[in-house]
């Protein structure tokens, strides 16, 4: 059983270690911390600590490092929050409040402002629109036989799709595929459209005489409503996990290889439990069966606004064990509400 000087003991070799990089000896923690203590009394702290697995010798020096588990116990009982500098606030405003409501365009500003402000790589998830409705589908024909399909959703998201037929499309053509295809997928969420067109795509496949332009548009507008159901990130900041090698006991390549894939740390993402406050953490080997035992990911809920009749998406990032937690969960909190207050057409 630790102590309450125990726990603070704790809190100085995390901090400390954080800041240094060097391990943390009963010395060190004297003369930085005020205890009121011998260092012998403090070696006693360091080996209750020991026993509980809470913190490690790396070597045979005196000093000691965090465990996995005693990051966990410092992240949930320990960490104070850094509130941020009017300088740090006002770069905040300044990536986020720039011109223009395009969601991707207010995700990678998200990113970007997460991973400077934190050095660590920095992830957002895209909404899911799959409760999303159609409310409006236009083909625009622009020659040479390519038409873009456009698909509106009344949440404001837009997609633009080229279709190549083989010669121009009428207008009247046009007109009629528009309007079969609006009957198919306008005023029905994207879940349900979807349904739709991959069944019209069935049985225009299955006639006898099927026809390739509305086998084609269908097909176009069928991708492009999965495209919005799909769980999507953006990321940035990458280049940090060279910077911070270092920081990693093993190999960086599997972080890299979840980077680059996405299903990975989407799925961690999503099973990740958020607190009262929207906060979830994972740290070390607790990501061990996402192959991701050298890092930690730390997320903040964020609310989509009108982008997401389903609520909740979430913000992170992503991470060396050796974090500084207490810096990273206060810039990634008020990042997450500047971003859900631009997504909401709401300003602080």
């Amino acid at each position: 059983m630790v102590s309450e000087r125990g726990l603070q003991v704790l809190r100085a070799i995390v901090e400390d270690y954080v800041e240094t990089r060097e391990p943390v000896g009963s010395k060190t923690i004297v003369e930085r911390h005020a205890f009121g203590v011998s260092a012998a009394t403090i070696r006693n702290d360091m080996a209750q600590l020991e026993d509980e697995d809470l913190i490690v010798a790396p070597h045979t020096s005196s000093g000691r490092v965090p465990t996995d588990k005693g990051y966990r116990v410092f992240v949930d009982h320990l960490a104070e929050l850094r509130p941020l500098t009017p300088a740090q606030r006002t770069a905040i405003a300044g990536f986020l409040d720039g011109p223009g409501d395009d969601l991707d365009d207010v995700l990678v500003r998200t990113v970007r402002a997460l991973t400077r402000l934190t050095g660590q790589v920095a992830l957002v998830q895209y909404p899911s629109f799959a409760r999303a409705g159609v409310s409006h589908v236009e083909l625009v024909g622009v020659g040479g036989g390519r038409v873009v399909v456009i698909l509106v959703t009344d949440t404001g998201r837009v997609s633009q799709r080229m279709a190549a037929l083989r010669d121009d499309l009428p207008e009247t053509d046009a007109a009629r595929l528009r309007a079969h295809l609006a009957t198919l997928v306008t005023g029905r969420s994207v879940r349900d459209g979807a349904q739709r067109i991959a069944e019209a795509l069935a049985a225009e496949a299955a006639r006898k005489n099927p026809d390739p332009v509305v086998l084609a548009l269908l097909r176009i507008v069928g991708e492009e409503l999965e495209e919005f159901r799909q769980d999507k990130l953006v990321m940035a900041g990458t280049a940090n996990l060279a910077r911070r090698e270092e920081d990693f006991r093993g190999s960086i390549y599997p972080l890299l290889e979840a980077i680059e894939e996405q299903v990975t740390l989407l799925r961690l993402m999503s099973e990740m439990v958020a607190d009262k406050h929207g906060l979830s953490a994972s740290i070390g080997r607790e990501n061990e069966a996402f192959g991701l035992a050298e890092a930690s990911v730390v997320t903040s809920d964020y609310t989509p606004g009108e982008y997401d009749a389903a609520g909740l998406a979430r913000v992170g990032v992503l991470g060396p064990t050796r974090m500084d937690y207490g810096q990273v969960v206060g810039r990634l909190q008020a990042v997450a509400r500047r971003a859900s207050e631009r997504m909401s057409g709401v300003y602080a």
